[in-house]
């Protein structure tokens, strides 16, 4: 016969656990009662235009200066242009402007990416992401107003990352150029998560431009 008696000191243990990881938001995932369901497409639609881009336009540094301060000191490229409120276990992102020749394109995969040089010398400096499908989280991580703990759990906080790069595409991404990309100027606002291997930073998009050839 199966103990159905409560085990207090466990269930004390685990509701302690939960209060410290998780913080409830007013919106809910789901649920019967009355409070207004998660909808993190519509949470970034409001924030978009008058806190996430202007807050970029603040905090982004030219990429040339982010990442060779980020690659020499990332805890003092973190301090100038990253999130200070980050989670102690990720990894810094930073808020960065980018501008200079493509030099490659791939616009055959969904997750189609521009090559870009920004110091002159004909070989790319950068990465950049223009959709239709983004990878990672660099947008939602750079804002210092957005936190893990205001989230009910990590599917929300996750969800919310790919709403960001939902609305960039849709706003700003899809509406770019796809053919002939080589030698055309590109001018970004966005953000890139620093990495540990010798792969290109790739950023992310708020803002996007591709101009003429210069």
């Amino acid at each position: 016969m199966l103990n159905t008696k409560p085990n207090w000191p466990i269930l004390a243990v685990m509701v302690g656990i939960s209060l410290t990881a998780c913080k409830i938001l007013p919106t809910k995932s789901g649920g019967g009662d009355n409070a207004p369901a998660f909808n993190p497409d519509k949470m970034v639609e409001e924030i978009w235009a008058a806190k996430v881009v202007p807050y970029l336009q603040q905090k982004a540094g030219p990429f040339p200066e982010v990442h060779s301060l980020a690659t020499t000191d990332a805890a003092a490229a973190g301090a100038k242009y990253g999130n200070p409120n980050k989670q102690a276990n990720s990894p810094w992102t930073f808020a960065v402007r980018l501008e200079g020749k493509i030099v490659a394109a791939n616009t055959q995969s969904r997750a189609a990416t521009i090559d870009v040089d920004v110091d002159g010398d004909g070989k790319a400096d950068a990465r950049v992401q223009i959709g239709p499908a983004v990878r990672g989280t660099a947008l939602r991580d750079s804002l210092d107003f957005i936190q893990f703990n205001d989230f009910t759990n990590q599917i929300d906080f996750a969800q919310f990352g790919k709403a960001f790069n939902s609305y960039a595409d849709k706003t700003v991404l899809s509406k770019l150029p796809r053919e002939t990309l080589e030698g055309h100027s590109a001018k970004v606002l966005g953000a890139y998560t620093l990495g540990s291997g010798q792969d290109l930073p790739l950023v992310t998009p708020a803002e996007a431009e591709i101009g003429p050839k210069p």
